[in-house]
C-alpha cells in the first residue's frame, strides 16, 4: 500500500487506553527542557487532569515554552480559576472556538478542535484518541475506556510538530497572542529512530477537507485478507459503506468493533441503522460493552494500521480537526491486532437473524434518528456522502 507519503525510520509504540497514556505523557512532560505543545478536545479537571496540569506548571516554571491548546467545545467545564493558575504558573494556553452558549445555532460552532496531540521539544510525540479524563469518568464505568495512543519518535516528528506549531500560531493570531508566536523555533531532529514507515494524516477545512477519508478509502480497496476497524461514532456515508460491502463481496473478512455501550443516544440509534446493510454484505459486527469504547484504530491485511483522532463519522470526517498516523509496519500492525482481537473476544457479535428479529418500534426509532443526523447534516450544508 502506498498511500499516504510515508516517512522512513520510525519508532512508533502502541499505548493502550490512560493507564499506559498518562504517566508516559507526563513523563515526557517532566522531561521537556525547550517547548511542549498539547492540544486536547477534552480537559477535564478531575485526578488526571489535574496531574498533567500540575507537570505542564512544573514544566513551565522551570522555563519550558507550554502551549496548551484546548477545544471550546470539547473543554467547556474547565473552569476560568483552573486556567487562570496555569497562566500564573507562565503555561500559555488558549481556547479553540470558545464558546458563550449562544442560542443561535450556525455551521462554523460544529467546527472543533477533535485532535489529541502532544510534542516535547520535537524529540517525542503522542498522536491518538485519548482526551485529558480520567479513564472511568462516568459512573456506571466499572471498566477503563477502550482506547489507545501512539508515542513517535524519529523523523516523523518533524511533520508532528510543524502541525501543533501551525495550529497554535492559527489559534495565537485569533486572540491577539503576537508574543506567544515568537518563542525560538525547536527543530525537529530527521535523525531515525527506528525502522518503521509512518505518516502523520491531518483533517482540516483547507487543502485536507477529506484526507483522513481518503485515507481510509484507499487502504479499504486495496485490502485482500482482512479488515479489523473498531470506531467509537461510526456513521459512515454511502462511499465508506459500499467500500466496506465491496471488500466484503471479493472474499475480504471485514470485521467492525463498535460501542456497545451508549453513551451519546443519538448518534448510537443513529448507528444501528446501519446495522441491517452492513451485516447484509457479509461484514461481521461486534459490539464491546465492558465499558466505553472510545477507540479510532483499524488495521488491515495485518500490514496497514492507523490510530489517531477522527471517528468514521460526519463530524470527523466533515467537519472537526483531527490527526492518525498511519503505520505502514507488520509488527506494528500485528500487535494493534492482537488486541483487537483480545478485545473481540470479550465482545459480543450481532447476527443478522437477532438483528432483523427486533420489534417494528425499535427499527423505527433507528431510522428517525439516523435520518434526523442526515438532515441535520444537509441543513448545516454537508451533503456530500
Amino acid at each position: 500500500m502506498s498511500w499516504p507519503d510515508f516517512v522512513e525510520g520510525n519508532q512508533i509504540t502502541l499505548l493502550h487506553s490512560g493507564t499506559e497514556y498518562f504517566p508516559a505523557l507526563e513523563s515526557a512532560i517532566d522531561s521537556a527542557r525547550q517547548e511542549i505543545h498539547l492540544e486536547t478536545y477534552i480537559f477535564q479537571y478531575d485526578a488526571t487532569g489535574a496531574r498533567i496540569a500540575a507537570a505542564l506548571k512544573r514544566a513551565a516554571q522551570r522555563g519550558v515554552a507550554v502551549h496548551l491548546l484546548i477545544d471550546g467545545f470539547g473543554s467547556h467545564g474547565l473552569s476560568r480559576i483552573v486556567i487562570q493558575e496555569m497562566l500564573a504558573a507562565g503555561v500559555q494556553v488558549l481556547i479553540y472556538r470558545q464558546e458563550f452558549f449562544s442560542f443561535r445555532f450556525k455551521r462554523y460552532r460544529l467546527r472543533r478542535m477533535h485532535r489529541k496531540l502532544a510534542v516535547m521539544d520535537a524529540s517525542v510525540a503522542f498522536v491518538g484518541g485519548i482526551n485529558i479524563i480520567d479513564d472511568c469518568s462516568e459512573p456506571d464505568a466499572s471498566f477503563p475506556r477502550f482506547d489507545y495512543a501512539v508515542q513517535v519518535a524519529g523523523p516523523l516528528l518533524a511533520e508532528i510538530h510543524a502541525a501543533a506549531r501551525h495550529l497554535w500560531m492559527l489559534a495565537a493570531w485569533v486572540y491577539f497572542k503576537k508574543r506567544w508566536t515568537n518563542c525560538s523555533p525547536v527543530m525537529a531532529s530527521r535523525l531515525p529512530a527506528g525502522h518503521q514507515r509512518a505518516s502523520l494524516v491531518i483533517r482540516d477545512n483547507l487543502r485536507n477537507r477529506h484526507s483522513i477519508e481518503r485515507c481510509y478509502l484507499r487502504s479499504i480497496a486495496a485490502a485482500r485478507r482482512e479488515i479489523i476497524l473498531a470506531n467509537a461514532y461510526f456513521l459512515p456515508g454511502k462511499h465508506f459503506r459500499q467500500a466496506l460491502a465491496r471488500a466484503a463481496q471479493r472474499g475480504v473478512s471485514v470485521i467492525l468493533l463498535l460501542q456497545g455501550k451508549s453513551e451519546y443516544r443519538l448518534q448510537h440509534y443513529a448507528m444501528h441503522a446501519l446495522y441491517g446493510h452492513l451485516l447484509d454484505a457479509g461484514i461481521s459486527i461486534y459490539e464491546y460493552r465492558h465499558g466505553y469504547l472510545h477507540a479510532k484504530v483499524a488495521v488491515i491485511d495485518s500490514a496497514w494500521s492507523t490510530v489517531g483522532s477522527s471517528n468514521i463519522d460526519p463530524f470527523s470526517l466533515l467537519l472537526a480537526r483531527e490527526a492518525n498516523v498511519v503505520i505502514s509496519d507488520q509488527v506494528f500492525a500485528v500487535e494493534l491486532r492482537s488486541s483487537l482481537q483480545q478485545a473481540l473476544e470479550e465482545s459480543y457479535p450481532v447476527s443478522l437473524h437477532s438483528w432483523k428479529s427486533r420489534s417494528r418500534i425499535k427499527r423505527s426509532l433507528n431510522w428517525m434518528c439516523y435520518y434526523f443526523v442526515r438532515i441535520l447534516q444537509g441543513l448545516l450544508g454537508y451533503r456530500r456522502e
